[in-house]
């Protein structure tokens, strides 16, 4: 993907197929299904990657911490990416690219039989389809090291997680390290340096503009939850009116 073309996507935390497969006919780029903070179990995964099978939506898997087990699990599954948060180094970027790809590349351990192989009716050895690997910078540490992150060969986007770092910054024991604005341009000029994607989540549409603006190309804008809530507020507010 040319990191200057704007990509669009929203997070899935309901864990719902039939929201997953809306979403995609719907036209977003791509879709980021959470196991970190969603309400989904692990075992539900497979469903939703079903309802995407075969359309050009991207299904990334948000993992709640790098460990390649679950890395692995997921795109065996058929995820056409991976988002692992609170990377603050490059050599956790390292470890985290190894664990998603097959040797000699990486560590990956290999089976004919999974779904992303067709259960070995599609396997082929002559090449494989990389992973998309979404890096999230979401404290100072993953800031100041945003350079060495994004240098990592297979790192493919580093992505802002707005609330922890913003939480990380007001909240860091060395004090005033820095601003919320500074940082964001530190991930941007990083990304660009190295030919990455920058991508950030934002809140509401408003915040499109705004952060491809500032040169963001890999945009999240809300989650299925809080669309849910807000479209159910405005029902109730507009009956309780009358």
């Amino acid at each position: 993907m040319n990191a200057s073309h704007l990509q669009l996507g929203t997070w899935l935390s309901t864990g719902s197929p039939a929201i997953a497969e809306l979403a995609a006919l719907c036209g977003f780029d791509w879709l980021l299904l959470d196991l970190e903070h969603g309400c989904e179990p692990e075992a539900a995964l497979p469903n939703q990657l079903r309802a995407l099978g075969g359309r050009s939506t991207r299904p990334v898997v948000r993992v709640g911490a790098p460990h390649p087990d679950l890395i692995a699990r997921v795109l065996d599954w058929g995820a056409g990416g991976i988002m692992v948060p609170h990377v603050e180094s490059a050599a956790t970027a390292r470890e985290i690219v190894s664990a998603a790809y097959y040797a000699p590349r990486g560590r990956r351990g290999l089976s004919r039989t999974v779904r992303t192989h067709g259960y070995g009716l599609s396997y082929s050895s002559d090449g494989e389809a990389a992973p998309r690997i979404l890096a999230q910078i979401e404290s100072f540490e993953g800031v100041k090291n945003v350079d060495a992150i994004a240098a990592v060969e297979g790192i493919d986007v580093l992505f802002v997680g707005p609330a922890d770092l913003r939480h990380d910054l007001e909240h860091h024991p060395e004090g005033d390290v820095a601003s919320f604005d500074t940082c964001l341009d530190a991930v941007v000029s990083a990304a660009r340096k190295h030919g990455k994607a920058a991508g950030i989540l934002c809140r509401d549409v408003d915040g499109i503009g705004t952060f491809a603006a500032r040169g963001f190309r890999e945009i999240a804008v809300e989650s299925d939850l809080a669309i849910l809530r807000q479209a159910y507020q405005r029902i109730l507010n507009a009956g309780r009116t009358l």
